[in-house]
């Protein structure tokens, strides 16, 4: 007497996860465009920028400023932050040993954020910092 094997248990499991694979599949993979009619997009600000500044949902917005040192005085810069997190939530931030700081947002929800630091002075021992805060800011409208 030989072994019967049956396929249909193998057969229809086989069917049920090739129809699985093929709905979760993206669009793009089938020929199709995907829902966005544009790629998103980073935008990069800098010292010297002043906006106001314009982000698609979806966009990040990264925020690069530079701290300087001159006569014995460090110009360094706080980590940016945003003045509303749903419209621009702050994914990453940092603050660098030379005075840098720089963040990334993105863009969630429609709205407007201002994203903002301020640069202070830090002395060399036996140096006198002037009493000032620069602040920077931007404003970035969500759509």
């Amino acid at each position: 007497m030989g072994t019967k094997w049956s396929a249909t248990p193998w057969g229809t499991a086989l069917t049920l996860v090739t129809v699985l694979a093929a709905t979760a599949a993206p669009a793009a993979a089938h020929g199709q465009a995907p829902d966005r009619a544009r790629p998103t997009q980073r935008i990069v600000l800098t010292n010297s920028d002043k906006g106001p500044v314009t982000a698609s949902l979806g966009d990040d917005v990264e925020v690069r400023l530079t701290g300087y040192r001159k006569d014995g005085l460090n110009w360094t810069w706080s980590t940016p932050a945003s003045g509303d997190s749903t419209a621009l939530r702050r994914t990453t931030g940092r603050t660098a040993p030379n005075g840098d700081a720089s963040a990334t947002f993105h863009a969630e929800h429609d709205g407007t954020a201002t994203i903002t630091a301020q640069r202070r002075c830090r002395p060399d021992p036996g140096r006198l910092c002037p009493l000032v805060i620069t602040p920077w800011k931007v404003t970035v409208e969500v759509k």
